[in-house]
């Protein structure tokens, strides 16, 4: 958990600075801690001020998960939780920045033309699907519903 190690700038270089819509005068920002230099300066401080980063993200990701299964915006606040964690720990940076890239090229390829067509045929293909079975069911069935309201 020391942000101070040598591991740092070895993964800084091995990370591509260009994005994955091929922009290479964006500049990446610098992996590591984001903590204030007091804090920095002081071995004992910085590493409970790691703690308790890690704490409150693994807080924020737990309730993410949970909100996976329960109501609520469980993705967006797993990668809430996620960048919680990236203001101290390179290994959390370096995940948001995959995810950034990925999210950048499903987004690109969603704006291409030919898949833009191919979503609209298949969404039009499945809402015709689904218009068909309402029909058989009030066809066969009614449009009974299958509770009781007036008791």
């Amino acid at each position: 958990m020391n942000a101070e190690s040598d591991e740092r700038s070895e993964v800084a270089d091995q990370a591509a600075p260009a994005s994955a819509t091929g922009e290479s005068d964006r500049v990446e920002r610098e992996l590591g801690s984001r903590a204030p230099g007091f804090i920095k300066a002081s071995k004992a401080l910085h590493l409970s001020w790691q703690v308790g980063v890690f704490i409150v993200g693994l807080g924020v990701v737990i309730a993410g998960v949970l909100m996976l299964v329960l109501p609520g915006p469980g993705w967006l606040v797993i990668f809430g939780g996620m960048a919680i964690w990236a203001t101290e720990f390179v290994w959390a940076q370096l995940v948001l920045r995959w995810t950034k890239r990925k999210v950048t090229e499903a987004a690109q390829r969603a704006l291409d033309p030919k898949v833009r067509r191919r979503n609209i045929i298949l969404t039009t293909v499945g809402l015709v699907i689904m218009a068909v079975l309402a029909g058989i069911y009030v066809w066969k069935f009614g449009l009974a519903m299958p509770w009781k309201i007036s008791e």
